[in-house]
């Protein structure tokens, strides 16, 4: 996939409004080789996916081994709206809490005490973290709408050629 589709699918609103959630699942393969797909906060920085975790998370040396990874962005609501990426992590381990970690629960309603009370806790808790960035190989959305999953738009293609000859 080229560069201008994916930010061409990645620019359209339905795109935009589920990169402004707070949760994405990511996929990637397990140390012992079985797949892996866990939800993750992410902050989105209109090039990259950036995703924050315990310099100690199990998997990291999985990523490490093989960076090759997935997202799943989608709601909860019926037609659901889905943004798959693919791409390539790139781990950067930092000393302290990323400004992205502390983005990803912007969406979460606390009150301003409360977010005080569990950015403190989160800075007493970690000395740094990894900052799992991901950028963007390969893009769909899915809409219900403008865009249907591949195997039913094979289906609807091949209905309508049937029905042309």
């Amino acid at each position: 996939m080229q560069p201008s589709e994916i930010t061409e699918i990645l620019n359209r609103p339905a795109s935009q409004e589920l990169l402004a959630r707070d949760l994405t699942r990511l996929a990637y393969v397990a140390q012992d080789g079985t797949p892996r797909a866990i939800p993750i906060g992410f902050a989105w920085n209109g090039t990259t996916i950036v995703m924050c975790t315990p310099k100690n998370a199990p998997k990291l040396p999985a990523l490490r081994r093989n960076p090759a990874v997935a997202l799943t962005i989608d709601t909860e609501v019926h037609p659901p709206k889905i943004l798959l990426i693919r791409g390539t992590a790139e781990l950067d381990v930092v000393e302290g809490i990323p400004d992205e970690f502390l983005q990803t629960n912007n969406t979460y309603e606390m009150t301003p005490e409360q977010r005080a009370t569990w950015e403190a806790e989160v800075r007493s808790l970690y000395d740094g973290m990894v900052r799992i960035v991901v950028t963007p190989t390969w893009a769909k959305l899915i809409d219900f709408e403008t865009t249907l999953p591949s195997a039913v738009e094979e289906l609807i293609q091949q209905r309508e050629e049937r029905r042309r000859t």
